[in-house]
C-alpha cells in the first residue's frame, strides 16, 4: 500500500524516506489540479501527505512581500489536493502550522487544537486559512508541528538556525523533533485519524537551552548574544514579529499516539547531529 508525499522539501524527503511504503511526487504542484491527478492515477495511493508550502527563503519574512504565491502554495494548493484526494477516496493528512498561536494560551496547558487561533503575520495568517478550510472536510487529519529540530544538519532545522544567529530571542516554545513526527504521521496514516492534531514534544524548551546544548556537543567555542522578544522587530532583525507559543498536544494523547519529552530526547538529537557536521553534512 502506497502513501504519497507531496511536497519535495526538508520534511517531505523524511517522511519519504522513513514512512514504509511512502513515495515522493517530485516535481508536482499542489495547485495544478490535472497534475496531482495524474500523479493519484499513478501511484494509486492509500493515503497521502501534504508536505508542500512557502515559509519563504531566507525566512517568512518573504511571504509578506510575496502575498499571492504564498497564498497560492499555503491555501489554493492544500485545497486543490484535498478537493483530488476526496474526488478518488483518498486520505489526506496535511502537515500545518503551530505558528498561527501568538503569545500565551488562554487555558493552562499550552494552545489547544480547538482554540481559534490569533495569526499576524502573512505566512501564518495563510497556513490559518487552509486549516479552517480543511479541519471541516472528511477523511482529512492536519497535523501541526513547531519548530522542527532534526537530527540531520540543514537550514529548515532549528539548530542550524539558531547556530547561524549572532542575536537569537531567549523564549519559550513548543518544539517538534522530526524523528517522533515520524511515528506521529504513520500512527494517523494507520488509524486514518481525522481532525487537528498537535504534534510537539512534551515540555517546550528555550532557545538558550538549546544553544547551550550546541556548545555542549557540537561547539564549545560557539557565542552568541540573547535579546528580548521586543527587539527582535526593533533591532531590524526581522520585519514582523515571531510566533512564540507552547502547543498542547491532548488529542495525540487521546489516541494513545506519545512524543518523548524533549528534556529526554534533545540529548540524543544534538549527538546524532554533532557526528553529522562531524562527518561533514553541511549545516
Amino acid at each position: 500500500m502506497t502513501t504519497l508525499v507531496f511536497g519535495a522539501g526538508f520534511l517531505g524527503e523524511r517522511l519519504a524516506t522513513a514512512l514504509p511504503g511512502a513515495v515522493l511526487a517530485r516535481g508536482v504542484d499542489i495547485g495544478d489540479r490535472a497534475a496531482v491527478l495524474a500523479a493519484l492515477r499513478a501511484h494509486a495511493p492509500v493515503a497521502v501527505i501534504n508536505a508542500a508550502g512557502k515559509t519563504g527563503r531566507p525566512n517568512v519574512d518573504w511571504c509578506e512581500e510575496h502575498p499571492i504565491e504564498t497564498t497560492r502554495s499555503n491555501v489554493v494548493g492544500p485545497l486543490v489536493l484535498a478537493e483530488a484526494c476526496a474526488e478518488r477516496g483518498v486520505y489526506l493528512l496535511h502537515l500545518a502550522s503551530g505558528c498561527i498561536f501568538y503569545g500565551p494560551s488562554p487555558s493552562a496547558g499550552g494552545w489547544r487544537e480547538d482554540d481559534f487561533a490569533n495569526p499576524t503575520s502573512f505566512y501564518s495568517r495563510s497556513k490559518y486559512a487552509a486549516d479552517l478550510v480543511l479541519s471541516g472536510l472528511p477523511d482529512v487529519a492536519i497535523v501541526r508541528l513547531r519548530m522542527p529540530i532534526d537530527t540531520v544538519p540543514g537550514p529548515r532545522n532549528l539548530i542550524t538556525k539558531l547556530a547561524g544567529y549572532a542575536q537569537v530571542v531567549d523564549v519559550t516554545n513548543s518544539v517538534t523533533i522530526v524523528s517522533d513526527l515520524v511515528g506521529v504521521v504513520r500512527a494517523l496514516v494507520d488509524r486514518r485519524a481525522t481532525g487537528i492534531f498537535h504534534a510537539t514534544n512534551p515540555r517546550p524548551v528555550r532557545h538558550a537551552q538549546l544553544l547551550g546544548l550546541y556548545r555542549q556537543f557540537v561547539d564549545p567555542g560557539h557565542r552568541f548574544t540573547l535579546i528580548g522578544e521586543d527587539e527582535l522587530v526593533s533591532r531590524g532583525l526581522t520585519t514582523r514579529a515571531r510566533s512564540n507559543c507552547i502547543l498542547a498536544s491532548s488529542r495525540l494523547e487521546a489516541l494513545g499516539v506519545r512524543m518523548r519529552s524533549s528534556e529526554t530526547a534533545l540529548p540524543e538529537v544534538f549527538r546524532e547531529y554533532a557526528a553529522g557536521v562531524k562527518a561533514g553534512k553541511s549545516p
